[in-house]
């Protein structure tokens, strides 16, 4: 289930990916398994179905997602980034490491979680 926080300043079509990666991470969505259509997802999440759109064409473009012309759109085989999203994603991670730090959060405290969100995602396998 995706779950959307108006409150937050992340853009809706942002949350939307997440929450598919999301799905997909604990298992709930598996290589293969088809989405639900572009119309189902904005009625059931109450958004504009250009919102749902743009969030599946960033996860197609991402390679975690396929779209079959007149079938609909389903989760990859493999979910690889490409090198350029990956040095993205490890600067966002470093700058959040590094503001965490500035707060005085401890080296144990922040591997702790990371091992956690790792360990977490292997049990689910």
């Amino acid at each position: 289930m995706i779950r959307l926080d108006y409150k937050n300043d992340k853009p809706l079509h942002e949350q939307i990916t997440q929450g598919i990666k999301d799905l997909i991470i604990c298992g709930v969505l598996a290589s293969g398994d088809q989405l639900p259509s572009v119309r189902e997802l904005s009625v059931d999440l109450t958004v504009n179905p250009n919102t749902v759109q743009r969030a599946y064409k960033t996860l197609e473009t991402e390679g975690v997602i396929y779209s079959i012309r007149g079938k609909g759109n389903f989760v990859a085989e493999s979910h690889q980034a490409d090198n350029r999203t990956l040095d993205k994603l490890y600067f966002s991670l470093a700058e959040i490491v590094r503001e965490l730090a500035f707060y005085g959060e401890s080296e144990e405290k922040i591997l702790k979680i990371t091992s956690n969100i790792l360990k977490e995602r292997n049990d689910d396998k």
